[in-house]
């Protein structure tokens, strides 16, 4: 089936064989092959109760959105109903993985006067879980300062008392009171026979130290950046064994945090350390519309990390104007790829798909639709695309899937001519390289624009990492582009990302076990970020000096307060943004 009010990628999905999804990096991203069911995420007006059956579920999140767990049988049936305006597809989310304080000039609102430390402020941590028996989390008598944790991976159990929060479907909730029930045990087992939530990767504790830790240093100072917030923890739900969490159960987690915040009447400071390449970059997805929303509600700040794929070769773009060939290695041994083509739909190419050994097959672009290619021992499925109601872009969705067990590798070659220009902007994006061998990337790559989405939501804090080792901007840390190179590049939203930047190389943080660790990445600079928003709102909203200061505030605050980086001249810039974060300078004492 295709219909304009499914997104491309998931018009594809449809199209395609069982086979063809289950050799696909993408196109199996939420649907269930065993029951033949699908999760979607659905933007509508008026009401969707009416759908809720023991055949469908229906999750209703907030401003219009929906998640939306379907038979495939009925989704034709789905997006014919008035109500639907438009469904997209999960997609995964990878991690960003790759002395900071000091750096960032937190410790003069922290050890002298105002004396910030978070009270009276929640600080989000959406990641991979907590280990909530570490000290960093507890209060000085032992007690948790994790007001609330949602396992999303968990399954509900009434004989245990395991429920989801009220309004979700999957995953359980644990309040204070279990917490610290589940703390006062004196047996590991017990404890986790009453609370069993684990942070298998450690990734979220680190996060979570971080931005609220209130561990010691060697001098006596708190390691955490509000080390007396208290903590909501979302455990984001991994559907399958050694798969990835999804933009579902992030949209979930967000739904919930806004909301315990508005409950609590306290101001929120969220952290998102995880992100993924695909879409255009441009705000228009409904994951990045969704977030803007989120962010309206309530006395929050979301910050996100601008990702690792700066310097991945994962990204290239240019402009057609005469024939213009845009080339891809291959390395050895890769099950899949995929390769998104994002341009104007003015602009009218002729594209030549040249395989390794030298094949040539024409895309015809004239009509939208499913494509398919057999080159060599790769089957090449294409999707070429139409604008969204959200968006003047079109995509054309290149997936490479193995005959046998590998896609061809070598040097595959998108030839583009012109047929019809007017601006003849093009943008071609890999899958993260977290799931890619290291040496498959473009020849001639950009590091420009090079943010993962959801970073490229307008009303987030994009934060983006520098080593302050050496005071200088990090190669890998995502790039945005220039308000004034906006319309240059083709780039149809005019905002700078990043925002700012933060440390992200060679953090020491706690390994919970009396040593430390080191961890580098964006997921580790946003932290920063998180917590000094949670000062900032202490401030301002719980001291009273401004009941304002959330929202966009923090981040033009946050703008102005930022201290010049060596190497950069430009401010702001696609690098850095506006600068280092500098706590002390950003705030108007």
């Amino acid at each position: 089936m295709d219909s304009q009010k499914l997104e491309n990628l998931l018009n594809l999905a449809l199209n395609a064989s069982m086979q063809e999804r289950e050799k696909s990096l993408d196109l199996d991203v939420g649907y269930d092959a065993e029951t033949n069911v699908w999760e979607l995420i659905v933007k509508y007006n008026g009401d969707l109760a009416r759908l809720n059956n023991p055949i469908i579920g229906v999750e209703e999140l907030i401003a219009g959105y929906a998640i939306v767990t379907i038979p495939q049988s009925l989704i034709q049936s789905l997006v014919e109903l008035e109500e639907i305006e438009y469904v997209e597809m999960p997609k995964r989310l990878f991690f960003h993985l790759q002395q900071g304080k000091e750096a960032s000039c937190i410790l003069p609102v922290t050890v002298r006067e105002p004396y910030l430390t978070g009270r009276d402020t929640l600080v989000a941590v959406i990641d991979s879980g907590i280990d909530y028996e570490r000290m960093d989390f507890r209060r000085a008598d032992g007690s948790s300062r994790i007001a609330y944790l949602w396992d999303q991976a968990l399954q509900p159990d009434e004989s245990r008392g395991f429920y989801p929060p009220e309004g979700f479907l999957t995953g359980v909730e644990f309040n204070n009171m279990q917490i610290n029930e589940a703390l006062a045990e004196s047996s590991p087992e017990e404890r986790f026979r009453m609370l069993p939530s684990i942070d298998t990767s450690g990734h979220g504790t680190s996060v979570a130290a971080i931005a609220a830790g209130n561990g010691l240093s060697s001098d006596g100072r708190y390691v955490g950046v509000a080390p007396e917030s208290e903590l909501i923890i979302v455990k984001l739900g991994v559907p399958q064994q050694l798969s990835f969490p999804r933009t579902t159960e992030l949209m979930r987690a967000l739904t919930y945090v806004v909301q315990k915040s508005v409950e609590l009447a306290k101001p929120i400071s969220i952290n998102l350390s995880f992100g993924n390449t695909y879409g255009a970059h441009d705000g228009t997805s409904l994951i990045e519309r969704f977030m803007d929303n989120v962010s309206e509600i309530g006395r929050s700040v979301i910050c996100v990390g601008s990702g690792n794929e700066g310097a991945a070769g994962g990204h290239t773009a240019g402009i057609v104007s005469g024939e213009t060939r845009v080339e891809l290695a291959v390395a050895p041994y890769e099950r899949a790829l995929n390769v998104q083509l994002w341009k104007e739909y003015a602009d009218i190419f002729r594209i030549t798909l040249i395989s390794p050994g030298g094949e040539q097959q024409i895309v015809e672009t004239a009509r939208t639709g499913t494509i398919r290619l057999r080159m060599e021992q790769t089957e090449v499925l294409i999707y070429i695309g139409e604008p969204s109601p959200y968006s003047i872009n079109q995509e054309i969705y290149f997936d490479f899937l193995p005959q046998q067990t590998y896609i061809n590798s070598g040097v595959w070659t998108f030839m583009l001519q012109p047929v019809k220009i007017v601006t003849g902007n093009f943008y071609f994006y890999l899958p993260s390289s977290v799931v890619l061998n290291s040496a498959t990337r473009f020849y001639s790559p950009t590091p420009e624009i090079t943010f993962t989405i959801p970073s490229t939501s307008q009303k987030v804090i994009t934060v983006g990492a520098y080593s302050s080792i050496y005071d200088a901007y990090a190669d890998f840390s995502g790039r945005g582009i220039l308000l004034e190179n906006s319309l240059e590049a083709g780039v149809a939203s005019g905002w700078v990302k990043p925002d700012i930047v933060a440390p992200g190389v060679d953090i020491s943080i706690s390994n919970g076990m009396g040593g430390t660790q080191f961890v580098t990445g964006t997921s580790f600079a946003t932290p920063f970020v998180t917590g000094s928003a949670a000062l900032m709102m202490e401030w301002g909203i719980v001291r009273g000096n401004d009941p304002y200061l959330y929202g966009e505030k923090v981040k033009a605050y946050l703008r102005r307060g930022a201290r010049p980086l060596r190497g950069e001249a430009i401010y702001p810039n696609p690098r850095v943004g506006y600068g280092a974060l500098c706590l002390s300078q950003s705030l108007p004492l």
